[in-house]
């Protein structure tokens, strides 16, 4: 079994000793190695290239916020799951847009760590459920198609099937609740994601979120 590597980032050595305790009996998973800083973390994952950053915000020398796109740019497949104290929305907000996967705090629970940490490995985005729902303000899904006022706002060089896809990704849908919900196969829903990423001229799956929001 190939474990996924974890490179712990965060200026409290009891909380890296903590995550370290945390993560040592989970047989997929294994800490690559450890840094108390932003600089410290583009340096060690440099080296190390691990497949996950487990990243505070809140830092001296150099915060994780201001690490991410250094790390981003080293690493165009490293995976960044942001584990903090801050649920303010303008930090979750900009540690997506900077290209960060998943947003959790620091006083969860150790399942759901593990669960977030599993999600971003795969390149699912993961929002601890009360930020998702203050971020996004998450409603029941709308009827394919989505809201009349969404639609209106979105480019005209979007097809139909795109603004649907769109509208619901917006809402916290994956591409398996997107797929059951158009009835399309995941391959179509992911090739419709990649275009719509490309005109829209966007990087990854959150910023299409930040975008959702900002039209509502």
């Amino acid at each position: 079994m190939k474990k996924v590597r974890i490179l712990i980032v965060d200026d409290h050595p009891l909380m890296r000793e903590a995550l370290i305790n945390a993560l040592s009996d989970e047989e997929e998973m294994e800490v690559a190695g450890e840094a108390s800083n932003g600089l410290e973390a583009i340096e060690a994952a440099k080296s190390l290239q691990p497949e996950v950053v487990l990243l505070d915000l809140f830092m001296p020398v150099m915060s994780g916020l201001d690490a991410i796109p250094v790390l981003v740019k080293n690493q165009p497949d490293l995976h960044i799951l942001i584990l903090t104290s801050s649920s303010d929305e303008t930090m979750v907000q900009s540690a997506l847009q900077a290209g960060a996967l998943g947003y959790i705090l620091k006083d969860s629970r150790r399942t759901e760590i593990l669960q977030a940490i599993r999600s971003v490995s795969q390149g699912y985005t993961y929002l601890h459920g009360s930020l998702a729902r203050k971020l996004f303000n998450l409603k029941p899904s709308a009827p394919a198609g989505g809201s009349p006022a969404l639609a209106d706002s979105l480019d005209d060089n979007l097809t139909a099937r795109e603004k649907e896809i769109l509208e619901l990704i917006g809402g916290g849908a994956s591409n398996a609740d997107i797929a059951n919900r158009l009835v399309l196969s995941e391959s179509t829903v992911r090739t419709h994601i990649h275009n719509l990423l490309g005109k829209l001229g966007l990087a990854n799956r959150n910023q299409l979120i930040l975008f959702v929001l900002k039209k509502k």
